[in-house]
Formats: C-alpha cells, sequence, structure tokens
C-alpha cells in the first residue's frame, strides 16, 4: 500500500511538471510574436522615413522646373517677336504722332511717325498693324524685308508701308474703317482712322506690313 502511494504521488509531481512545461513553452511562443510585431513596426518606420524621402524628390523637381520656366520667360521678354534687339532709347507711342498718306502704287498706305517728344528716339523692327471694321479684324502679316535702325530727332518723322489688295472686283467688297498700329518694341497701341476697301473673297495677296524706315 505504501509503495503505491508513492507512485501516485510521483505521477501527480510529473504531471504537475509537464503543466509547467507547457506554460513557459506557452509564454515563450507568445513573446515570439511581440518580438515578431516589434520589428514589423521598425520595418515601417523604415518605410515612412523612404517615403518621406520619395517626397522630397518630386518637390526639388518642381523646384528645377520653376527655375527653368522662369529662365525661359526671362529669355523671351526681350524684344518684340520679329525684332533684332530693343534700342535703350526706343520711341514710345505716347510720344510718337501718327497720320498717313497714298502710297506710291495702288494698295499701298504710308503711316508716318512723327517724334514728338524732346529727345531723340530709335525705332527698329516692324510694327504691329490690325484692320477693324465691322465685320471684323485682320492683321497684317510682316514682309520680308530687313529691319534696321531707325533714329528720329524731335519734330522729325517716319514712315512704314502697309501693303493691301484693292478692290478691283466692281463688288462692294470688305471695308475697314480704321488702323490700330503699335510702334515697334512697344504694347500700347493708337487707333487711325483710315478707310480701306478689299475684295470681299481674297484670293490674291495678303495684307502686309514693311519695317519702320524701309524704302526710305
Amino acid at each position: 500500500m505504501r509503495i503505491q502511494k508513492i507512485s501516485v504521488l510521483t505521477l501527480v509531481a510529473v504531471a504537475a511538471g509537464l503543466s509547467l512545461t507547457a506554460c513557459d513553452k506557452g509564454s515563450d511562443s507568445s513573446s515570439a510574436p511581440v518580438g515578431s510585431s516589434s520589428s514589423t513596426s521598425n520595418h515601417s518606420g523604415s518605410s515612412d522615413s523612404s517615403g518621406s524621402q520619395s517626397q522630397a524628390g518630386p518637390a526639388k523637381s518642381e523646384s528645377a522646373v520653376g527655375v527653368g520656366t522662369n529662365v525661359t520667360n526671362k529669355a523671351g521678354s526681350g524684344a518684340a517677336p520679329g525684332t533684332a534687339h530693343a534700342p535703350a532709347n526706343a520711341c514710345r507711342t505716347a510720344n510718337l504722332g501718327f497720320t498717313t498718306s497714298g502710297g506710291m502704287a495702288e494698295g499701298e498706305l504710308i503711316v508716318n511717325l512723327k517724334n514728338t517728344g524732346a529727345a531723340t528716339c530709335t525705332l527698329h523692327g516692324f510694327p504691329g498693324v490690325d484692320l477693324k471694321g465691322r465685320t471684323g479684324t485682320i492683321s497684317a502679316a510682316r514682309s520680308k524685308l530687313a529691319a534696321h535702325d531707325v533714329s528720329v530727332a524731335p519734330g522729325q518723322e517716319t514712315r512704314f508701308t502697309l501693303h493691301y489688295p484693292p478692290n478691283n472686283t466692281g463688288g462692294s467688297g470688305v471695308t475697314f474703317t480704321s488702323l490700330v498700329v503699335t510702334p515697334p518694341n512697344e504694347t500700347h497701341a493708337h487707333t487711325i482712322a483710315q478707310a480701306i476697301n478689299i475684295p470681299a473673297s481674297q484670293s490674291g495677296p495678303a495684307v502686309s506690313v514693311d519695317p519702320v524706315g524701309a524704302g526710305k
């Protein structure tokens, strides 16, 4: 009987030991995911850091594009299109008087520019000329003549020629009643009352303008 009691106690002790061992193993395995989770958290922190670096990358690109755009705009803000340069003492619209006279041939109009300022000024290039009427507006194209500097002393004048197809069709044609003239290297225009009649269906040469001082 004593031997049997000892055996039972021994079995109980062994069972308890196995249970404790199982508990220890369970706590070890549960600690493993915690460690793994901590590692994942660190990895995700590294991703965030790399993400912030990738966000910084586009910011630099936009800055570079902005600089390139500024350089392009600056380069384009020099002389007016089609002119070689803008003179330092360029004539301004406010200091010019505008009149018109007949040209050397049919379909030509001379536009005279008089320096009404107190100092000599310079014109270089093609003026902008728009013909306006009740039916709309057309812009004169530039001729192939070369532009040169033209210095105009106070009280003196220079000129340019406007070419247009005269209306010899016998029909009423299209009539423009004013010219809007913008001197070279200027942004302010001056309107001149001037009637010009061209064919309704234009198949000949277009309206064109010479540079200031050409043919002088």
